[in-house]
């Protein structure tokens, strides 16, 4: 049975084929249809190649991907997919020929393609672990392992807590799961929406895969094939948030060039361009062999750039600093560079797994049991799951790969010369949550992920929901959609606090004061209190961060860019800000006055209009286009909202997280689940349905889950230009063996 793929009214793509290999390529093909910008962009990312046509801006991730090896990975876990689990290999080859297929036709729909001179290349097999690894490497936040290192060496340990807190460089999720116990019709919902970096294309792509073995609507990731996070197979579903787990470790490497003892034993690092053998120094005191090669990234307007690549026993060498280069991976004469390397481990390098093989069990579920089971070959990034299906079954469970070390490894950058902070095995078993009072609710705080993370979201997210939904026993699946937009900001109670407590004011600020204690703390478009409030936080975030007691952190420490979202003072004190106001002692900084001079500069100057001026939408695209930037509308909410939308106060009121789709599994009823995206099924400017979901978006909408056939559109073009391929490819082969 060839393919057939159809469309709703959305543009999603339903695709039906008569087994799961087929359907693979169906799913690569369409993909490739519709995104094949994004897929490309991911995939040169994935490789470090980026700058080669999105030029110096690039460059700088391209050098974290060459020395984090992530294609080199992406290769070894796809080799050892083949010997392990044969099948999914196969399986992932074919949807890599459906988008090889689907690439040329693709990019010329896209006008990006020529705007930069890019021709698609061939994808390999491994290309999917590749896209996959490099969009999730930095969702656990090992960067903030440097961040806690400087906070140590400047201010001393107990700093740390002061910043303990859903960073600025985490992605979050909200997920709850209701039971029949508290629904109309029985039977459970699962709804929530991950909190992502808004980026257009959008980072989900919503599918139908359908086969004689299974058929599964939900949220895949273009260029990865099946549907990994979010999905409804009919009988039972599933969804995830992240666990906020601790899984990657940073190690401080002392290396030396072969016959170089004297450098070495200084903790030098391997001089860049110098050519021979590279030592590292291991916890038996011994020096043992590093593999090392140059490579060269080429960057678009610009003269290539060289960069070392090493390799220790515990991983790549991701940070080597260089103090004479001046290029932002190393000292650049800064004061007190980085003295030692730093290497990453994680573990898809050390166990040659990215999970892939958990990717058709998951298709094919039928019960709870079946998810659970297929969770068990689960690696990366480690979730929380919340699942239900149609027989009363029910999951909450911890899935991923977690290493057994020293509690230390978690928190701080840990020498790699001392014993003690090797890898003893895996976390086992992986912790289980419970659903109590028929709900289960997870907004990436502390909960059954405990045991394995080290900083947790504020608790106010998840109570919130737990509060809302608490109040009835009769939920429909139409009913989520109000909770996804709830604006609700508990986070702002110790300002407000603060602000209640102040004496002597000016009558302008006696005045802003007494309108943000009447304010209902909910961060509305439309509200000019919100704005009112936003202003003040900010100068509160700007006043703490040049203060001179916490000067020490004011400069970044000499780190490459790709980390630097980690480690500027501004964003850490934003995020920080509830802790901060709320410590009993603070460094000897009068925070009552901080509040004061806040308030009266905002109140000298307050803001025109409501939040939603200010608080717009700033998506990250991979050729920006300040014309399309320009038209982005005003936003609800705010970071510790249900409704996230992220910003970074007192240095921005744009957000450029939020929540980067929204579902609802109804499991009564597929045919009522829900779902939206922040743009559209189709990566293509110009398509019908390239932003015809914004509007549901930002409106708190929803678009129905379509199931039946019979309401479908065949996509014929998509069809026609396959059917073509396929007529192509056998003439080819007809004329290869004629020759």
């Amino acid at each position: 049975m060839t393919a057939e793929i159809y469309r709703d009214a959305w543009g999603v793509p339903h695709l039906r084929a008569g087994d799961a290999l087929e359907l693979a390529r169906a799913q690569g093909l369409v993909t490739a249809h519709d995104r094949a910008w994004q897929i490309e962009v991911e995939r040169h990312r994935a490789r470090g190649t980026s700058a080669a046509f999105l030029g110096a801006d690039a460059l700088a991730w391209d050098r974290f991907a060459r020395q984090a090896l992530l294609d080199d990975t992406a290769r070894r876990c796809f080799t050892a997919l083949e010997r392990r689990d044969p099948e999914t290999a196969a399986w992932v080859r074919a949807y890599v020929d459906g988008v090889n297929q689907g690439l040329p036709e693709g990019a010329r729909r896209t006008p990006e393609f020529g705007a930069v001179g890019l021709v698609p290349g061939r994808w390999e097999p491994w290309t999917p672990l590749g896209v996959w690894l490099a969009t999730h490497i930095l969702f656990a936040g090992f960067p903030a392992k440097l961040w806690r290192d400087e906070v140590v060496r400047r201010l001393g340990p107990d700093a740390v807590a002061l910043f303990a807190t859903d960073g600025p460089g985490i992605s979050g999720s909200n997920g709850w799961l209701v039971t029949g116990e508290r629904t109309a019709t029985g039977l459970p919902v699962i709804a929530g929406d991950p909190h992502r970096f808004i980026e257009a294309p959008g980072v989900y792509q919503q599918v139908r895969l359908a086969c004689p073995e299974f058929d599964v609507v939900g949220l895949a990731v273009p260029g990865v094939p099946g549907i990994a996070h979010f999905g409804h197979t009919g009988t039972v579903a599933w969804a995830i948030t992240n666990a906020m787990a601790d899984y990657q470790d940073l190690y401080r490497e002392r290396l030396r060039r072969s016959g170089d003892e004297e450098a070495g034993e200084a903790g030098g690092a391997a001089g860049e361009g110098e050519e021979g053998l590279v030592e590292a120094l291991g916890p038996d005191g011994k020096w043992h062999p590093a593999a090392r090669r140059t490579e060269l990234i080429e960057v678009a307007g610009a003269d290539p750039v060289e960069v070392e690549v090493i390799e220790t026993d515990r991983g790549p060498v991701i940070i080597n600093p260089d103090p004479t280069s001046g290029d932002g991976a190393g000292g650049g004469g800064r004061e007190n560079p980085p003295a030692d390397p730093i290497s990453l481990r994680h573990p898809p390098r050390v166990r040659e797994d990215l999970g892939f093989s958990a990717l058709l069990p998951l298709l094919r579920a039928r019960r709870v049991a079946d998810v659970d089971r297929a969770l068990d070959d689960w690696a990366e990034p480690v979730n929380v799951v919340q699942a239900a299906d149609t027989e009363g079954g029910l999951l909450h469970r911890v899935a991923g790969r977690v290493p057994v070390r020293d509690p230390l490894n978690g928190t701080r950058i840990v020498p790699a010369w001392e014993p003690g902070h090797a890898w003893h095995g895996w976390y086992a078993p992986m912790p289980r949550g419970t659903v109590d009072d028929g709900l289960a609710v997870m907004a990436n705080q502390r909960g059954p992920a405990t045991p394995l993370g080290v900083e947790f979201a504020p608790p106010h997210r998840a109570a919130r929901l737990r509060a809302l939904l608490d109040v009835r026993k009769d939920w429909k699946a139409a009913d989520m959609a109000a909770l996804h937009m709830d604006t609700h900001l508990a986070s702002a109670a110790p300002l407000l606090n603060r602000l209640a407590a102040l004496e002597d004011l000016s009558p302008e600020a006696t005045a802003l004061r007494a309108q943000l204690l009447r304010w209902d703390r909910h961060m509305a478009a439309d509200s000019t209190e919100a704005a009112g409030y936003a202003a003040v936080r900010g100068a509160v975030v700007r006043r703490l961060a040049a203060h001179p007691a916490l000067a020490p952190l004011t400069e970044p420490p000499p780190y490459p860019e790709v980390f630097r979202p980690w480690l500027a003072l501004l964003p850490r004190i934003a995020f920080a800000l509830e802790n901060l106001l709320t410590a009993e002692e603070l460094y000897g900084i009068d925070r009552a006055e901080i509040v004061r001079a806040a308030l009266e500069e905002v109140a000298g100057a307050p803001p025109e209009g409501a939040w939603g001026d200010t608080h717009r939408l700033a998506p990250w695209r991979a050729l920006p286009d300040p014309a399309y930037d320009a038209g982005e509308p005003g936003l609800s909410g705010d970071h510790d909202c249900v409704l996230c939308t992220s910003a970074v106060p007192g240095l921005t009121d744009r957000a450029a997280r939020g929540p980067a789709a929204r579902y609802v599994w109804d499991l009564a009823r597929r045919e009522d689940s829900l779902w939206v995206v922040p743009f559209g099924a189709s990566g293509v400017p110009g398509s019908p349905h390239h932003r015809d979901q914004l509007p549901l978006w930002l409106g708190g909408e929803l678009a129905p889950v379509t199931t039946d056939w019979n309401q479908l559109r065949p996509d014929r073009f998509v069809s026609e230009n396959e059917n073509n391929s396929e007529n192509k490819s056998e003439n080819k082969s007809e004329n290869e063996d004629n020759a």
